[in-house]
């Protein structure tokens, strides 16, 4: 543990936290390969699958190794990321609109 610039204590995690994040994320990792892999789910359920895992994994990660909740003690650093998760959205959502789009004029 950490005291930050107001003398708060800051959780940064244990051995225990990284392994059981390890844990998770190798479990949500194996399921969705196996279901791909496999061809044992229709590809509908194979779909569902693969996103609603990785969503999970997602928090997973943002839990277990980017230390983020979203208590009132941090809601610095859950602004800060929320923020950067718009932007990167933004522009990833709006350059694949501006090659969609170049791609329809070209053809």
């Amino acid at each position: 543990m950490s005291h930050n610039h107001d003398g708060a204590v800051q959780d940064h995690g244990s051995v225990k936290s990284y392994l059981t994040g390890f844990v998770l994320s190798v479990i949500l990792t194996a399921i969705p390969f196996w279901a791909v892999m496999t061809g044992q789910l229709s590809p509908g359920m194979t779909l569902a699958t693969v996103v609603g895992l990785a969503i999970v994994q997602i928090v997973v990660h943002l839990k277990y190794f980017l230390h983020l909740n979203f208590s009132p003690s941090s809601r610095e650093n859950t602004v800060a990321f929320m923020f950067s998760a718009l932007i990167i959205v933004m522009v990833v959502g709006l350059s694949v609109w501006i090659i969609l789009s170049a791609n329809e004029m070209m053809m």
